[in-house]
């Protein structure tokens, strides 16, 4: 099982590429509340999907974010390291993205 700390560094290596990318990723028009729960530890991160890039991340919940990914330690920190394939994950159920079919969509491009 991957650590709080391990999960947060995660997170901001995601949020890093996303970074790297944002030009390609710019004309995404997409301006969401997102929250990442981890199921195993019992913890939750927040931050917010603008032009293509992940910003504002926190540790807590937000119960009222538009799009939500739930999942394991393991397989979020596999997830942002190239590990494990998010359409396989979410059709096993290691991982679930609750967010509006037009959200999903564009969450897509970003993948």
């Amino acid at each position: 099982m991957a650590s709080v700390d391990e999960c947060r560094q995660a997170l901001r290596d995601l949020a890093d590429r996303l970074d790297r990318h944002a030009d390609a990723s710019s004309k995404i028009d997409l301006d969401r509340t997102l929250a990442c729960r981890i199921t195993d530890l019992e913890t939750a991160f927040h931050g917010r999907i603008t032009g293509g890039r992940l910003v504002d991340l926190s540790d807590g919940d937000d119960p009222k974010a538009k799009i939500a990914l739930i999942t394991t330690s393991d397989d979020l920190v596999a997830l942002v390291h190239g590990q494990l394939d998010v359409t396989k994950a979410v059709a096993a159920r290691r991982v679930s993205i609750k967010a509006s079919p037009f959200d999903l969509l564009k969450l897509r491009k970003l993948l």
